[in-house]
């Protein structure tokens, strides 16, 4: 050892103070960033005030939906990685009615999360989930309030490690969706409106038709968005390849299939997208893919309407639920097997000509 240099102890207890110092600044650093997280997705005082309907209802929803996507990130963050890879197999896959249509074991974790938190807060509240409906019918929607939840909209993103999923817990009132939270884990983004109330994104209001670009804009600019969701015969391909052949050819900014309805709803409501059609060749959505995402898109200012049937009604092609009821007051029914969203009602009406032939 050189004449002057320090002793084994007096390294151990150097490294150990500035061992003890990064953990200090690192813990500080974490801590501002957990704060700012979770000031992101705090809900607005507009959505708190004592005069606002469902107050209580959306911060339940609101903590519920961030329990859940927590769930869901320690698989995504995973994902690639060996430890990935082990985890992978504790998905435990079960395939529904089609070999492309799939929960995983999070998508029942998620549901029992939040079933069980809404049965706590709100014990008289009826709850139609999409893993617990299964491949069964959906139940009417009656007057009573009711949770229309999805556990996870984007199974097979989620699945794949895909950052375009999210959990959506909407509430229908009087025969109506009334509130929804969209919340997407991966990208952080917190999607909320109550009707009458105002959308918001992380806090920040959302309203599309305040756009100048956007109270012009038509298909020719558009960027269009479809998903082909889960049919497959040989018709329904060709009528949903058939669909995107004539925006194509009509022409268009771009068009783009991301793999969440719930997200393709609230980025047009963000104006992330401009149109978004389903229900060419019945592709599966169902009314958890519309409930929270509706009143986000109604909320920001979007026309949304059956691609299909006439505005407010069910499809002609559709089977009634079984109060063969319309949703009153609204300009589209979450039982519809078809929808198209848009950021105003030109481009909605040009896009599903377009889409109809």
């Amino acid at each position: 050892m050189a004449p002057h240099s320090p002793s084994t102890s007096v390294i151990a207890a150097i490294s150990a103070a500035v061992g003890g110092i990064t953990t200090y600044f690192a813990l500080r650093a974490y801590g501002r960033r957990r704060e700012k997280t979770l000031c992101k997705f705090a809900i607005p005082a507009s959505l708190l005030a004592d005069d606002c309907p469902y107050r209580e209802e959306i911060q339940v929803a609101v903590r519920l939906a961030l329990e859940a996507g927590e769930n869901m990130k320690s698989h995504s963050d995973t994902k690639g990685t060996l430890q990935g890879y082990e985890s992978e197999h504790g998905l435990d896959i079960a395939h529904k009615s089609a070999e492309i249509d799939f929960a995983t074991a999070v998508d029942i974790l998620n549901e029992k999360v939040i079933s069980d938190g809404i049965k706590k807060a709100f014990p008289s509240h009826t709850i139609i989930g999409e893993e617990t409906v299964g491949t069964g019918e959906v139940p009417p929607l009656g007057s009573s309030p009711t949770w229309i939840v999805d556990p996870i909209d984007g199974t097979t993103n989620f699945a794949s490690g895909q950052p375009l999923t999210a959990v959506s817990i909407g509430l229908c009132d009087g025969g109506r969706p009334v509130l929804g939270v969209a919340f997407a884990p991966i990208t952080g983004e917190l999607y909320l409106a109550i009707t009458g109330r105002g959308a918001f994104r992380n806090g920040v209001r959302i309203h599309s038709t305040n756009q100048t670009s956007v109270s012009i804009k038509r298909l020719s600019d558009a960027v269009v968005c479809c998903e082909f969701g889960y049919a497959r015969s040989d018709q329904a391909v060709r009528d949903m390849v058939g669909a995107a052949e004539h925006i194509l050819q009509h022409g268009c900014r771009t068009l783009r299939q991301l793999g969440s309805g719930v997200l393709d709803i609230c980025y047009v409501a963000s104006g992330r997208i401009d149109v978004v059609y389903t229900g060419v060749a019945d592709e599966g959505w169902k009314p958890w893919d519309y409930c929270a995402a509706m009143v986000v898109a109604e909320e920001s200012g979007c026309t949304i309407r059956s691609l299909k049937g006439a505005p407010g009604k069910i499809d002609a092609s559709d089977e009634f639920d079984k109060d063969g009821q319309v949703v009153q007051g609204s300009s589209f029914n979450i039982y519809s097997k078809s929808m198209i969203c848009g950021v105003n009602k030109t481009i909605v009406e040009e896009c599903r000509k377009t889409v109809l032939g």
